[in-house]
């Protein structure tokens, strides 16, 4: 059974930083795609930052410069260093993967999902 288990969210205040992990178990995403996405309160779920099965990396563009991601595939596990962190990052975020090896943007492209962690950024 795959399971993504999220973890690193928390309160910070502005200008702050955070870093998310995402532990994947079941079988090995080495060679698939993996991303992060987020959804605040009354609002759709967007897409964050993605990183396929070579180190390459899409950004939205709302953090590219402030957030990296990053991936350990000895661990299966995927990370989001969030940087200089300002009240609208606040939301849920959830980590996923592929079955494919790109860096996805589409919510659809993706096959499993964690449950989500809360990060609320404070002014």
């Amino acid at each position: 059974q795959v399971q993504l288990v999220e973890s690193g969210g928390g309160l910070v205040q502005a200008g702050g930083s955070l870093r998310l992990s995402c532990a994947a178990s079941g079988r090995s995403f080495r060679g698939n795609g993996m991303g992060w996405f987020r959804q605040a309160p009354g609002k759709e779920r967007e897409f964050v930052a993605a990183i396929n099965w070579s180190g390459g990396t899409n950004y939205a563009d709302s953090v590219k410069g402030r957030f990296t991601i990053s991936r350990d595939n000895a661990k299966n596990t995927v990370y989001l260093q969030m940087n200089s962190l300002k009240p609208e990052d606040t939301a849920v975020y959830s980590c996923a993967a592929s079955s494919t090896y790109g860096s996805a943007i589409r919510a659809n492209e993706y096959d499993y999902w964690g449950q989500g962690t809360q990060v609320t950024v404070s002014s």
